[in-house]
């Protein structure tokens, strides 16, 4: 007599295989959002939680595209709504961006792939208790200090002066008249907190590595650059200034003239720090100006010593990771 086959058997271990199949490429997912491993590991230093209403998973993707192995989440202040905010329509760092807890609890849930930031819009009452809450917690860094406030302003002092305390660095967003006003006397601040480390980002700081940049007004300039603009001068002559690569003022800055970025790529090898400050999901491709400063970064740089400090080694040492 023909055995009849148990098909409920055959279902039944069909079923365990599956299981243990999708388990273990859930773990494997999992480890992949914590602790990227590549050869060459890339460090960003600028990133947002809910970015334009990105999703954490859409950020966790788009960091593993992009090949960062350890990524900085920098957080908006408390939404307010005084002169800093310019009455609340540049809460959330003008993007949707989210504050301290939202980036302290993704970097806890994935502690080898994303470190948080420290930040709180300065002219509030509890402004230093706040960014100090987190510095005690681990942030290695404070910003990204994105505020309608002179940058020697008293309440943005006491931030350098929790800066020093914590030997963190501080991330300062530099747009004409609109956050962190007048550029032009910042060195003030870098002579007055030597031991502060402060790292400039975004229009008006990648504007003026030109010195023929007179008019402030523009942002974005695409003409050629004459080397020994303020930001040129201030990163050779300040060793506490730095450099943040990231956004399109940071791409730009590199492409609008190649052979004058390569130079100072060289000249300034050890300020220069990749972020990427990118929206988009992909991660990869036309759509992330973060891929596109990283490709600008291996283009330019004049040899690969130097293209692995700025996309990791010099990031690694500032922040001591």
């Amino acid at each position: 007599m023909t055995q009849k086959k148990d098909n409920s058997t055959l279902t039944r271990r069909g079923f365990l295989t599956s299981t243990s199949m999708l388990l273990a490429g859930s773990a494997l997912a999992l480890n992949h959002a914590d602790g990227l491993v590549a050869e060459e590991p890339i460090i960003d230093i600028h990133q947002h939680t809910d970015y334009m209403g990105r999703t954490d998973a859409q950020l966790i993707a788009h960091q593993k595209a992009l090949g960062a192995t350890t990524t900085i989440l920098l957080p908006a202040g408390t939404p307010a709504f005084g002169f800093s905010t310019h009455q609340g329509t540049t809460n959330g760092l003008q993007a949707k961006c989210s504050g301290n807890e939202a980036c302290f609890d993704l970097a806890k849930k994935y502690p080898k792939s994303f470190k948080f930031g420290a930040n709180e819009v300065p002219d509030l009452p509890n402004a230093t208790a706040e960014i100090e809450k987190y510095l005690k917690l681990g942030a290695p860094i404070i910003g990204e200090s994105k505020f309608g406030l002179e940058c020697d302003d008293p309440a943005m002092q006491a931030i350098y002066e929790l800066a020093r305390k914590y030997r963190v660095p501080v991330l300062m967003h530099w747009q004409y008249a609109m956050f962190n006003y007048d550029f032009y006397r910042f060195h003030t601040m870098l002579e007055k907190y030597p031991d502060v480390n402060f790292i400039g980002h975004a229009q008006t700081w990648w504007a003026n590595i030109d010195k023929n940049h007179t008019d402030q007004n523009i942002l974005y300039p695409k003409t050629k650059v004459t080397a020994g603009g303020l930001t040129d001068q201030l990163l050779s002559n300040y060793p506490n200034m730095y450099g943040d690569m990231s956004a399109g003022s940071g791409l730009s800055a590199l492409l609008r003239d190649e052979d004058h970025a390569r130079g100072f790529l060289e000249r300034h090898q050890n300020k220069l720090l990749y972020g990427s400050d990118c929206l988009d999901s992909d991660g990869h491709g036309p759509n992330c100006q973060g891929a596109q400063t990283i490709a600008a970064i291996r283009k330019l740089a004049p040899d690969k010593a130097i293209e692995r400090k700025l996309l990791y080694e010099n990031a690694k040492k500032l922040f001591r990771l």
